[in-house]
């Protein structure tokens, strides 16, 4: 997410844990893309942030494309587009089917990662209770925040 609490843009990417790698890596249905480094070797989404605020290299396959229609480049797609959208991070804590689905009684709980200087940082924890366009489906949303990138990129059990 943008460092604006209003925003009207935004974007949702797949982490990916790979065991063999043991390393989280970036993988975006919507634009069928993936970013390396200058070795060809997978990175994850902090490592895409760190080397575009470090100014260090990134490789995006040739194939991006967003949605089959038209072809990225790394200039439009990662420096324009991504970047804006990496200054906040978050992700349901619990990874499965069907996890946002709306149900009677539901619970969905969230982690952020937040930078140190930046955005709203309390409270740490929140919770809003929902009622989905009208319908009787209630849900709870948790949301934690944190500045902890050690927490947010544990590996999954």
């Amino acid at each position: 997410m943008p460092k604006e609490t209003e925003f009207d843009d935004c974007h949702v990417i797949n982490m990916v844990y790979i065991n063999d790698l043991k390393k989280w890596i970036w993988v975006d249905p919507t634009f069928d893309a993936y970013v390396m480094n200058e070795k060809g070797e997978l990175l994850g989404i902090s490592e895409v942030r760190e080397r575009l605020i470090n100014n260090k290299p990134l490789i995006l396959n040739p194939e991006a494309n967003w949605n089959r229609k038209k072809s990225q480049t790394k200039e439009n797609y990662l420096y324009y587009y991504m970047a804006k959208n990496l200054y906040r991070i978050e992700c349901t804590v619990s990874s499965e089917y069907d996890t946002e689905s709306f149900k009677d009684g539901k619970t969905v709980t969230y982690l952020e990662l937040l930078p140190l200087d930046g955005i709203v940082q309390t409270p740490q924890k929140s919770e809003d209770k929902d009622l989905k366009s009208g319908q009787r489906t209630k849900n709870t949303f948790v949301n934690y925040k944190t500045n902890n990138p050690n927490l947010f990129w544990t590996k999954p059990e």
